[in-house]
């Protein structure tokens, strides 16, 4: 079926390079370093350090690529749009279905997780669990329905207040790494539960911990609303990668060194709250509330920046008639696509309802993963007119994301392909119903 229809509406470019930067931030310093290192030490132990690294060293070769990529085409959707520009619509379809399946699963964990912290600090009961978190859903997505400069000015003050009491924790319990350290990091490697050899684990873990890694590309997705895209999103990009690998390294050497990997691994299977765990360890209730509220606060700044970029993914997608037209729309005056945002707000707050977050992580990494793999490919065919690095990265990027991707367990990435292929179904289903020529 075809219809004519006006070129849709643009949205206004308002995020200069600090805004990028801590709206990356916000979307990178959250579920990750307040939970995810307690995952990863359950794994891999104290080799989940190492783990950091080379998970922060295959988000930089994606980092490159995402961001010549968002120079090159700055518009709503990363690479979803990139893939339909440079690939194949297949192949951009996925990684939209990919990351809209991904980040609202990671999304609906940020709101349980952020609910637990809050029940822990009130020492309320779980029964207020889901719908404390779906209330929250629904009051960052009325946020979210402003326009960028609102949600960016929440995200800064949210994000500020993380740094600050994580650098608490860090200067406080440097005295207890120094007294600990020798014998909570030995030994570095081994044998780690989430898998049938110590190599298994290991990269299971770098797995776990590049998710940690990919709120950057928030600022990818958003790059219709950057100014100076060329010059800003790819500036932004790299800087935002920095500054969070410095702090997820500092903090996990902290954590692991004067509270223990085993420590820190056992109060995440019980309550996800690892740094809670490790504050009230180094610093007693004190620090403990500081990370809590800390923790709070990170989770809400991930969460307001997950519902920005699936809305501009989902803005996207309705643009090119992989989503109902509706979610193509945006508001007279520029400020927010609408329709997309409450449609993800609504999807969020659903998956919230199961109150499981069992294996969100382990799925968020292989459909990342894959994701990105599609963004390194996409950057292979980058026009060398508008290619900022070498071809060499993003070769490097596909085939590391390839390799690490399928080191999650069995069951996980067996899910996600078929995932793909329900995705493909659905995307071949539209085609023929409503898909604009």
């Amino acid at each position: 079926m075809t219809c004519s229809a006006p070129p849709p509406a643009a949205l206004n470019r308002e995020l200069g390079l600090w805004g990028a930067i801590m709206l990356g931030l916000g979307s990178i310093v959250g579920t990750g370093i307040f939970v995810s290192i307690g995952i990863g030490a359950g794994i891999a132990g104290p080799a989940v350090i190492l783990a950091i690294a080379i998970a922060a060293v295959i988000a930089a070769l994606n980092a490159f690529s995402s961001a010549q990529l968002a120079a090159s085409h700055p518009v709503s959707g990363g690479t979803y749009e990139y893939g339909y520009a440079y690939l194949h619509p297949s192949l951009g379809f996925t990684a939209g279905w990919l990351f809209l399946c991904a980040k609202s699963a990671s999304a609906a964990t940020a709101a349980l997780g952020l609910a637990g912290y809050v029940l822990v600090l009130l020492d309320w009961g779980p029964g207020y669990l889901i719908p404390l978190a779906v209330v929250v859903v629904a009051l960052l997505t009325v946020v979210v329905l402003g326009d960028i400069n609102r949600s960016n000015r929440f995200n800064m003050i949210i994000i500020s207040f993380t740094l600050l009491a994580l650098a608490l924790f860090v200067v406080w319990g440097t005295p207890d790494l120094i007294d600990k350290g020798r014998g909570n990091l030995t030994p570095f490697f081994h044998h780690g539960a989430g898998s049938t050899n110590d190599g298994g684990a290991f990269l299971y873990a770098v797995a776990v911990m590049f998710v940690a890694f990919t709120g950057y590309g928030r600022i990818a997705t958003m790059g219709e609303e950057v100014k100076a895209p060329r010059r800003t999103i790819p500036r932004a990009i790299i800087l935002t990668l920095m500054v969070s690998a410095a702090l997820y390294m500092t903090v996990a050497v902290v954590a692991i060194g004067a509270g223990g990997a085993d420590a820190l691994a056992n109060v995440t299977g019980q309550t996800a709250t690892p740094l809670e765990a490790a504050g009230n360890a180094i610093g007693g209730p004190f620090l403990a509330r500081i990370i809590a509220v800390a923790a709070i606060t990170a989770m809400l700044a991930v969460l307001l920046n997950l519902i920005l970029g699936l809305s501009r993914v989902v803005l996207a997608m309705g643009r090119k008639g992989d989503m109902p037209p509706l979610f193509a729309k945006v508001r007279a005056d520029g400020g927010s696509p609408s329709a997309a945002v409450i449609g993800v707000g609504i999807v969020i707050g659903a998956l919230a309802l199961t109150g499981s977050v069992a294996t969100t992580w382990a799925f968020s990494a292989f459909t990342v993963l894959i994701y990105y793999a599609i963004t390194n490919l996409a950057a292979i065919f980058l026009p060398a007119e508008a290619r900022l690095y070498p071809r060499s990265l993003a070769i490097l990027g596909l085939l590391a994301c390839c390799f690490v991707a399928f080191w999650v367990p069995r069951e996980i990435w067996l899910a996600g392909l078929g995932l793909i292929g329900l995705g493909l179904v659905w995307h071949l289903a539209l085609t023929r119903l409503w898909r604009r020529r």
